[in-house]
Order: C-alpha cells, then sequence, then structure tokens
C-alpha cells in the first residue's frame, strides 16, 4: 500500500492583509471563512520514491514562496528533496498578497507582502512536516464523476472579437467562446481498517464566486469541506468547526484559464432556483461537488490488494513567449492609457499592459519563460502539474492524449499566468 500522510495548517492571518485577484488594492481585516493549506505526502513503502502535493487557498504560488518552503524543507531533519514539495493554488480571488509588487502597500498595521510570505512558509512547512510524520500504509483508488461547477468565461460576437465576462444580451453576440469541462477527477484513500481518511479532489473551476470580497475566503472551496464532512467525516458545521482537523479534503483546480463560476447564460434561472432552495451559489456548488463525490464513492470500494506504485518526475523547460500582433499592442496601449486616465499606474494591471507595449516596441526583452513541471503515476493514474492558467483545451489535449487510465491535470503548481 502507499504510505500517504495528511496535515491541513489555518494561513487566516491575525492582522490585516491586502488581498491578492482584482485589479484594484483591497485590504482585509476578517475572514468570512478559515484559508488553509492542506498537505498530502507520499511514499513507497521502500521509499524509493516521495513527494508532497500541497493545496493552498492563494491566488497563485510566488517563486519566492515555492523556494522558502523548499529551503526550510532542506534544512529540516525530513528525508525528502525540497525540491519534491509541489504548492499548489485553488486560485481564490480573497487571499492574501504575499509578494511585492501587485499593489502599492497602504502602510500602518497591514502586513507586508513579505510577512505574509514569511507567514505562509511557516504554516505550509509545518503542513509538510506533519503530513510526512502522519504517513502510514493507506489504501488508495481512482474514481470520476461530474459536477456543473464551471463555466466558460468567454462571449464572441458577431465581428468573431471575443471578450471575457462579455455581454450575452447584445444584439451582436454569437456564441460561447469555447467548451465547459464538469468533470470531477478523484482519489480517495483509505485506513487500512476501511475507514475514509482522505479525498483528493480537482475540479476544473477557480474558487471565485464571491471574489470581489474584502474578506479572506476560501471561496467555494470553503463549502465543499463542510458539506463533505458533515456527508462522509461525521463532522459537524458551524462557527466552533476546526477547518484543520477531519475527513482531508485536497482540492486542486484542474485546467481552468478560460472558466469560471460565474454565468454567462442562466444566470437568472440559476438565481431563482437557489432561491426556491434557500441557498447561496456557493452552497449550491458543495452540494453538486459532494453529491458527485457520493455517487463515486458508492461503487469504489477500498481494495487493499490493488498495487499502487509511485512514480515521480519533475521536467525543468523553456518555453518562449509567444509573438504579440498589432492588435494586441495596441489594445494594451489603450488599456494603459484608461488606466492612467484613472490615476492608476502601480497596480499590476497597467504595468502589464505597459510591458506588452514595450515588448512589441523593442524597449524590453522577451525572455524564455522557466517552466517547471511534476508528473506522479500512482498505480494506473497521472497527476501532472503546470503553472499556468492553462486554458482548457490544453489540458483536453493532454488528458486526450494520455495513455494512463485517469490523467487529473493540476494547473497553478507554480507562478504562473497565461501561457507566455
Amino acid at each position: 500500500m502507499l504510505q500517504l500522510g495528511f496535515a491541513t495548517r489555518d494561513i487566516t492571518p491575525s492582522r490585516p492583509a491586502m488581498i491578492q485577484g482584482q485589479k484594484g488594492r483591497r485590504i482585509g481585516s476578517e475572514a468570512l471563512d478559515p484559508i488553509t493549506v492542506t498537505a498530502w505526502a507520499m511514499s513507497n513503502p521502500d521509499g524509493s520514491e516521495a513527494t508532497v502535493l500541497v493545496s493552498c487557498d492563494i491566488t497563485t504560488p510566488s517563486q519566492r514562496l515555492i523556494d522558502s518552503v523548499r529551503e526550510r524543507i532542506d534544512a529540516s531533519s525530513l528525508p525528502i528533496d525540497g525540491a519534491a514539495v509541489i504548492l499548489t493554488a485553488t486560485h481564490t480571488h480573497t487571499s492574501l498578497v504575499h509578494e511585492d509588487g501587485p499593489y502599492e502597500y497602504p502602510g500602518g498595521d497591514v502586513m507586508t507582502p513579505m510577512e505574509c510570505e514569511a507567514w505562509l512558509t511557516e504554516q505550509i512547512t509545518a503542513a509538510v512536516e506533519a503530513a510526512w510524520h502522519d504517513r502510514t500504509p493507506r489504501i488508495v483508488a481512482r474514481a470520476f464523476e461530474h459536477a456543473v461547477v464551471g463555466h466558460n468565461r468567454y462571449a464572441v460576437y458577431a465581428d468573431g472579437a471575443g471578450q471575457m465576462y462579455g455581454k450575452t444580451w447584445r444584439d451582436d453576440f454569437a456564441n460561447i467562446g469555447g467548451y465547459e469541462d464538469h468533470s470531477v477527477d478523484l482519489m480517495f484513500a483509505w485506513d487500512p481498517d476501511g475507514a475514509l481518511a482522505g479525498i483528493a479532489i480537482v475540479i476544473p473551476c477557480p474558487s471565485q464566486v464571491t471574489e470581489h470580497l474584502t474578506q479572506f475566503s476560501a471561496d467555494y472551496w470553503h463549502e465543499v469541506r463542510v458539506e463533505l464532512r458533515q456527508r462522509l467525516g461525521n463532522q459537524t458545521s458551524g462557527p466552533d468547526a476546526d477547518a484543520t482537523s477531519g475527513l482531508s479534503i485536497l482540492g486542486l483546480c484542474g485546467t481552468a484559464g478560460d472558466q469560471s463560476p460565474h454565468f454567462l447564460l442562466y444566470a437568472q434561472q440559476e438565481e431563482e432556483m437557489r432561491q426556491r432552495r434557500g441557498i447561496s451559489e456557493r452552497e449550491e456548488i458543495g452540494r453538486r461537488v459532494a453529491d458527485a463525490v457520493e455517487r463515486a464513492l458508492a461503487c469504489t470500494p477500498p481494495d487493499a490488494d490493488r498495487p499502487c506504485p509511485l512514480t515521480h518526475h519533475t521536467r525543468h523547460l523553456e518555453l518562449p513567449p509567444r509573438a504579440i500582433s498589432q492588435a494586441e499592442r495596441d489594445q494594451a496601449e489603450a488599456l494603459y492609457d484608461e488606466a492612467v486616465a484613472k490615476g492608476d499606474t502601480d497596480t499590476w494591471w497597467p504595468k502589464r499592459q505597459k510591458a506588452v507595449v514595450e515588448i512589441f516596441d523593442g524597449e524590453r526583452e522577451a525572455t524564455l519563460v522557466p517552466v517547471e513541471i511534476h508528473g506522479m503515476r500512482i498505480g494506473d493514474f497521472v497527476i501532472a502539474t503546470n503553472p499556468f492558467e492553462l486554458f482548457l483545451d490544453y489540458g483536453l489535449q493532454i488528458k486526450a492524449r494520455s495513455t494512463a487510465a485517469q490523467t487529473m491535470l493540476v494547473q497553478l503548481a507554480g507562478r504562473g499566468f497565461y501561457l507566455p
């Protein structure tokens, strides 16, 4: 059996901090619900392979954060290479800013990005260490289901132009920009006595239902965790519920660069049905995912005799950035000018538009982009990571061409944005 251990740590800050994810700066001083990190440590019984997969309720892990955690692991007594620790993000837009640059620091008692980085490093390292020491022989199995969570977020118009979150009631609306993936990839883990101990869930949709809050929040993953622990983990909910104990839920974001929980179509009908049920949009997603998990679990019994060897491979690539077109350059210039007219020159949004213009105009060199990719084979299925907000079509190509019995793709395992 696979040696598998779990641990969760709360990363909710005790002081005000900047919130990442929107164009403008937000300051959070309280949490709507806990933001956490969850680590799953895996190894073969003979110690021949070992890796730790960490899900973080953050927008994306910075390279500094990744390096900091790995350095701490290498300096610890754990018999595992820090490079085998993989940080991934659920891509919530209501978590800590832990790197300099996105927004101007407001001063006062607000945590600096470097203080947030240090806090995250401490909690992630603690989760990795605890998960490693929690390792014990556990039965694992893969499963697959569907739950409607994400939707394509591009509207296309009669002239062929596409717009993210574009209006679909316009007279020239033509079609939605692409496919939607409602798949739910699952990995169940049981103790040797058959008690369910953990569930890894890959959903191709970022956690951004309530992405404009000025409170810290794990977004829909909080409702998923609560619902599953109530149904399967014998745990109650409420303000006194412990977000770091009970059934371990490893929430992972699948390839979803063009996906979102927001509706371009059917928003009114969805809201009407939620009102009839008396639940929120996040609670609706929590129920849908929990229903899918229960359906899959009902026909996936633990099998201690199923072979489950672990192999882990890492590749480092350097990808050339995509050539910028004249139209893209001009659009970036217009967006930059618009931001400047509003008095915004220091946030990440105008800086990114200015960089596009400067690269096209030859004022800045477009350098190769370093990329780290991990592949883990667990029995007959594979978990593969990438650092991007990878558009769905790329993920579907990888899944379709894979020879594994099931391929689970995890994005934002690194400081990525969209493809370079």
